[in-house]
């Protein structure tokens, strides 16, 4: 499906960017509101550090209002336009698409974002400190 080495592969599964061998996150479901933050600290295969610096993931913030807007042009394009509805129940389709897809929204972007900085490596295994 995903071609492994790809940055959308790594973006749509949460995996480390590097290597691709393994989830970012302790939880793998987003929707597991508790633990969505909670993500290793080191790649168990190839060692990448994924919180670079203090608050490398504040970055992810402009991503995910990026996204945010995506989904809601979405939503309104298919409530409005698809089916018909009124504006007040194409807003009513906005605001129900972001905060049941919050959690997805979260990660996609936190992953967009590391994804900017490490980049794919087909030899990490040799790289490997």
């Amino acid at each position: 499906m995903l071609k492994k080495g790809s940055k959308l592969n790594s973006i749509l599964t949460g995996s480390c960017p590097k290597c691709q061998e393994e989830s970012m996150y302790l939880e793998k479901n987003p929707f597991k509101m508790g633990k969505i933050f909670e993500m290793h600290e080191n790649c168990s295969h190839c060692g990448t550090r994924y919180k670079m610096e203090p608050s490398f993931f504040y970055g992810a913030m402009y991503v995910s209002y990026g996204l945010s807007i995506a989904f809601a042009v979405a939503a309104f394009i298919i409530s409005n336009v698809f089916l018909g509805l009124g504006l007040i129940h194409s807003f009513i389709a906005i605001i129900f698409t972001l905060v049941v897809l919050f959690p997805v929204i979260l990660r996609l972007s936190r992953n967009i974002w590391i994804n900017m900085f490490v980049h794919f490596d087909r030899n990490w295994k040799e790289h490997k400190h």
